[in-house]
């Protein structure tokens, strides 16, 4: 492809662009990625499992008025 005259090309941001792009084709799991993708798919989750089932039925919502109360006694 060519490049305009008036476009200078810094081989520097080039290189990056590249690494950018290829990275999926270097990628191995370490203890550091291994650690994020657990907290990612395993954690995350779990916590937000953990405080919807906790608070699940403690709160009612249905046919509430104005100062009544929401939770259930």
């Amino acid at each position: 492809m060519a490049v305009p005259s008036f476009l200078k090309v810094d081989p520097a941001v080039e290189r990056w662009n590249r690494m950018r792009e290829d990275a999926y084709k270097h990628f191995r799991f370490t203890p550091r990625t291994t650690w994020v993708t657990m907290c990612g798919f395993v954690l995350v989750p779990g916590a937000i499992y953990y405080l919807a089932s906790k608070t699940h039925l403690e709160w009612t919502w249905a046919g509430k008025r104005k100062g009544e109360a929401l939770a259930q006694a």
